[in-house]
């Protein structure tokens, strides 16, 4: 679990920031199980949050009620000085935060571009009646969709798969689509669940550089990830769940040597991970919600 963490100024001027997202004392229970138990901390704007913990941790669980794709048993969620807690998810998207799922998301009958030009349409003004009938309105909008679908998809390297259905890509290549999607809302916050899942090696390189780069262009970010290489070498704060409940947060380095992350993950009498262990894409869990995302996690 050892790995460089990150220390560019643009990370440390943004822990001096006010809040883009605020989880106070947030619950969340299924029946008799908590998956959420009184989770508290902030995510400073313009920084690299990242959530980790062990499988089952409450990971996933805690992105769908922030989102709004589950409502919160208890607690607060405010984002960019808005309260949304309860509020649902389209509300929750028109209020700036963006998503990517830990299994895949996409319309796997539509082409590249046709995706990421779905994630543009809170942005449209236009009725239906107008978009039926090709009104300028209409017309105008779908350009905008357009340039700024190929925009993403340029930024993300996928300009030889733009006219691809999503169904045909490769499992790396889908992620990348469905974070190009996300972008497409131009989020003030996006949540990303195990973006790395699939990617080798050069990719996550790619992928860390990419989502540094959303950082200087003032997007906030909380990342649930496995591979603890990416997540000490983009993060300037990291929060760590633990059966439901936050065992530990601060920086990448305090993380690295507090023994309770360590003894969640492998237990006392275990060394800590290496950093090139990479997990393998996830398959569905028997325990989904809504969606199909897993709820415990």
């Amino acid at each position: 679990m050892s790995a460089a963490p990150s220390t560019d100024a643009a990370g440390r001027a943004a822990t001096t920031r006010a809040p883009m997202l605020v989880v106070d004392r947030l619950t969340r229970r299924f029946g008799g199980l908590a998956a959420l138990e009184d989770v508290s901390f902030d995510v400073p704007t313009g920084s690299i949050c990242g959530l980790i913990g062990p499988n089952g941790a409450g990971k996933t669980t805690l992105i769908n009620v922030v989102s709004g794709l589950v409502p919160p048993t208890d607690g607060r969620i405010v984002v960019g000085g808005r309260d949304v807690t309860g509020r649902p998810s389209h509300v929750v998207a028109a209020a700036g935060v963006g998503r990517t799922f830990q299994n895949i998301r996409l319309f796997n009958d539509l082409s590249v571009l046709e995706n990421v030009m779905v994630g543009w349409h809170l942005r449209r003004r236009a009725t239906p009646i107008e978009s039926l009938l090709g009104l300028p309105r209409a017309r105008r909008e779908e350009q905008q969709a357009r340039e700024v679908a190929l925009g993403l998809i340029r930024r993300l390297g996928l300009e030889r798969l733009a006219g691809t259905e999503a169904g045909a890509l490769s499992y790396g290549d889908q992620r990348r689509v469905e974070i190009a999607r996300a972008l497409a809302l131009r989020p003030k916050l996006l949540l990303l669940d195990e973006p790395a899942a699939g990617l080798n090696a050069a990719e996550t390189a790619s992928l860390g550089d990419l989502l540094r780069s959303l950082r200087t262009d003032g997007v906030t970010l909380l990342v649930i990830e496995h591979d603890m290489e990416l997540i000490m070498r983009i993060c300037d704060t990291v929060v760590v769940l633990s059966f439901g409940r936050k065992i530990a947060e601060g920086e990448p380095a305090a993380i690295q040597r507090d023994p309770r992350v360590v003894e969640a993950y492998l237990g006392e009498e275990e060394e800590a991970p290496t950093p090139d262990a990479r997990p393998h894409p996830p398959s569905p869990s028997p325990a989904c919600g809504r969606g199909g995302e897993e709820t415990a996690q």
